[in-house]
């Protein structure tokens, strides 16, 4: 069998979809298909089941990728071994974040890292979502939670504080915000309840009894401009507000901490190209440990 044609198979069958996998791949979707054609032929079997939606596997194709994921297991296990054969550092990591640590403070750095070694590619994907490592969605993810099943490895960054934030503008136009109480029929900028990935996000529960009107942002980064352009109070990073000086800090009884971890599957984790990315993250937030918790954070 294939290694190849296997490797294929198991980027259709986690990205769901031929033409997303031949993105990740760097192939065409006309070579994706032949490939996986001839996998399904050389089995006289059907793996992959083409939907208008995208692909499913089919039941042989899920009896497939267990084995197709224990190859890969042991192709990577296979390679951190051999030292020689990842001597180099190169090759793509994809790194997971959360929208505000991924566009706030990796964004700005990581470029340093992809500068300094012509051979990595780094991938950054700064979503409001949860990855999976056992699915190879990302190589390395940061958490808002130390995850508890898997064959992970997890290590805390950092923790970091949220604090209550509005722009000069606005409140030179609405009034001073002093108390909860103040907020009455101002506008919250805070979440889409139901689009929540964890519930480390949920920091609004001090406002649960506070009639106010709402914009509802599913991204930090979205509830950060909709603050900073004037829009209304919103619960923010405290690391990301700092670089904004239209943004004033209220209500410091009303704070919030959180920590990031950064998690990889043990599978990879030995791979060098892996442990460099982690030791840049790890060096850079230890370099700027002062910034993630405000000297106003409590232990909400």
């Amino acid at each position: 069998m294939d290694w190849d044609h296997l490797r294929i198979f198991l980027a259709v069958a986690r990205a769901g979809q031929m033409l997303a996998a031949a993105r990740q791949l760097g192939l065409d979707h006309a070579t994706v298909g032949r490939r996986l054609a001839a996998l399904e032929d050389g089995l006289a079997t059907r793996l992959i089941e083409r939907r208008t939606t995208g692909s499913v596997l089919t039941p042989a194709g899920e009896r497939l990728l267990v084995h197709a994921e224990r190859v890969e297991t042991e192709m990577l296990q296979a390679q951190s071994a051999l030292g020689n054969v990842d001597l180099a550092l190169a090759g793509t990591v994809r790194v997971g974040a959360p929208d505000g640590f991924g566009s706030y403070f990796l964004a700005p750095r990581l470029g340093a890292l992809a500068e300094a070694h012509g051979g990595l590619t780094i991938q950054l994907a700064p979503l409001p979502r949860s990855f999976s490592l056992p699915k190879r969605e990302v190589d390395i993810a940061v958490t808002l939670q130390r995850p508890s099943e898997g064959r992970l490895i997890a290590r805390k960054l950092t923790d970091y504080s949220l604090g209550v934030y509005a722009s000069r503008d606005y409140l030179a136009r609405t009034g001073p915000v002093d108390s909860v109480a103040a907020l009455r029929d101002r506008l919250l900028v805070t979440y889409v309840s139901d689009l929540v990935y964890s519930p480390a996000l949920d920091y609004f529960e001090a406002f649960r009894e506070v009639e106010a009107r709402r914009l509802e942002c599913a991204s930090v980064v979205g509830q950060m401009e909709a603050v900073r352009a004037g829009a209304g109070v919103g619960i923010l990073h405290d690391y990301a507000a700092r670089g904004h000086d239209e943004l004033v800090r209220l209500l410091p009884e009303l704070s919030f901490r959180r920590a990031y971890w950064l998690v990889t599957h043990a599978d990879i984790h030995d791979l060098r190209r892996i442990r460099e990315v982690e030791t840049f993250i790890v060096e850079a937030v230890r370099a700027a440990r002062g910034l993630f918790v405000s000297a106003d954070a409590g232990g909400t």
